[in-house]
């Protein structure tokens, strides 16, 4: 977990290649163990903003 926002939103920050299937896993096992519903991740190493975020509700 990178960041929590008003204890209820969880930011995932990276700089990667791409986004992978690892990086889903990890984010849906974070927001199970966190017990939040909202998570967003962010991945700086893309050209356009709105291919940056992705956002996952449990």
């Amino acid at each position: 977990m990178d960041l929590l926002v008003q204890n209820c939103v969880v930011l995932e920050l990276k700089i990667a290649e791409a986004f992978l299937p690892i990086h889903e896993g990890q984010i849906l096992t974070y927001l199970k163990f966190a017990n939040k519903e909202l998570r967003l991740f962010i991945n700086y190493n893309v050209s356009l903003f709105k291919n940056r975020i992705k956002r996952y509700r449990v």
